[in-house]
């Protein structure tokens, strides 16, 4: 029997694919043109450190900065664990996510057609951070939907929120938001891509993952074969 939460889940991530497709709705298109201009007009030559700073964040240095971040999120949850096999059952959790995430990322690539560019590949006079700053900078994408960056995030804090304690839970959840917000920010993705594409594929997909004994059964038996593995000397 489907749990409550899951169908609660799923029909959140329907109603905001509707909210969505529905054409009589002008909400999706309105807002990611009110939020794009609101970050846009402040990149300015005038604005030079500002544009220092948010050029800074869509760097890959700042990417990989925000894995680190999750890893040492993961690291603590895993040293909160009381239990005394926790090294092997976050591992194994740790691989599950990323089995997870790895299918997530396949299906969205293979079964997602529909796409559209980047906000400064759009709008005419949309100013380019990439041309007022001195470093290689993301700020635009011939494809920003759904947001990819976004989407892995979700991943990581929605297991977060099934196994880790509520504090550590809470700093995944704030990381979406204050990780993701710069490719936003800077025009490489639209809000939508973020809040409508990534966030409806995880209320549909991870559900079926977490809120079931999916991930347990699975974790439970990388963990299993991790102690039956004996390293030669």
């Amino acid at each position: 029997m489907l749990s409550r939460r899951l169908l609660t889940l799923n029909a959140a991530g329907f109603a905001l694919l509707i909210s969505w497709w529905v054409p009589a709705l002008d909400f999706w298109p309105d807002l990611d043109g009110r939020v794009f201009w609101a970050f846009n007009h402040l990149i300015s030559p005038l604005n030079p450190h500002w544009d220092t700073l948010l050029g800074l964040l869509n760097t890959r240095f700042f990417d990989a900065a925000a894995f680190g971040l999750m890893g040492a999120l993961f690291c603590w949850a895993m040293l909160e664990d009381p239990r005394p096999d926790r090294y092997r059952h976050w591992t194994s959790l740790g691989i599950t996510m990323l089995l997870t995430a790895g299918i997530i990322s396949l299906f969205v690539l293979r079964a997602i057609s529909y796409g559209h560019a980047s906000p400064t590949r759009v709008f005419q006079h949309a100013q380019h951070l990439s041309e007022l700053v001195s470093f290689k900078t993301k700020d635009s994408a011939s494809n920003s939907f759904p947001g990819d960056h976004g989407l892995m995030l979700m991943v990581f804090a929605s297991f977060m929120l099934a196994f880790a304690p509520r504090r550590i839970a809470l700093w995944s959840l704030a990381f979406v938001v204050l990780l993701s917000a710069p490719r936003i920010m800077v025009g490489a993705h639209w809000f939508s891509d973020v809040y409508l594409g990534s966030l409806s594929i995880a209320l549909i997909a991870l559900p079926w993952v977490l809120c079931t004994p999916l991930a347990t059964t699975v974790a439970r038996g990388m963990e299993n074969a991790l102690t039956r593995f004996k390293p030669h000397a």
